[in-house]
């Protein structure tokens, strides 16, 4: 995890550093302070993907370019066989596994999300992005927070929200989650 969390860090400071970007306007886009940014390039903090996504936005390149350092090529269709698709663990308890990594110009962003249990309970912290989202529980059961709405979903529940709302998920009963998240 650790690895990958550096490789991602390095290709945001690499894209801020060829478009000739203030880190100041990085930090300010995720929302985050200017030393939270400099430890996402760092690969010592968190990297969300919603702040990767608006970065990708904001700047033009394919989310793929930030999360795993390759353009999406195929336009046609792209096959993921199970368990094949290309993963980014961003934290300890969440694990993104892009399902259409290698087609270029998607309208959507799938993954596949897997929910480890925490031992605290802490508060999560929330995120939110631009456009909209739709998750469906394929195994377990989690809490939803969005905005200061809590919803428990079980698995083959799913739900289609407004991703500009905080967000933010826990497994529940001590067991992993595992669910598909659109971002659109």
């Amino acid at each position: 995890m650790d690895d990958t969390i550096r490789q991602i860090g390095e290709r945001l400071k690499g894209l801020r550093e060829v478009l000739d970007i203030p880190a100041e306007d990085m930090a300010e886009l995720c929302g985050v302070s200017l030393d939270t940014y400099y430890n996402m390039e760092e690969g010592s903090g968190e990297l969300s993907i919603s702040n990767l996504q608006k970065i990708s936005k904001r700047y033009g390149i394919a989310l793929d370019v930030l999360l795993f350092g390759e353009e999406p090529h195929m336009g046609s269709y792209f096959l993921t066989r199970k368990g094949q698709g290309m993963s980014v663990e961003r934290q300890a308890q969440y694990r993104y596994q892009s399902l259409a990594s290698g087609f270029r110009g998607r309208k959507a962003e799938p993954f596949i999300v897997l929910v480890e249990p925490r031992e605290d309970e802490t508060p999560l912290k929330k995120n939110s992005h631009e456009g909209q989202e739709f998750n469906v529980v394929a195994e377990g059961c989690m809490e939803l927070t969005l905005g200061k709405k809590v919803l428990i979903l079980n698995e083959g529940d799913s739900i289609y929200f407004d991703a500009s709302q905080p967000h933010c998920m826990r497994a529940l009963n001590g067991k992993p989650v595992k669910l598909l998240a659109v971002i659109i």
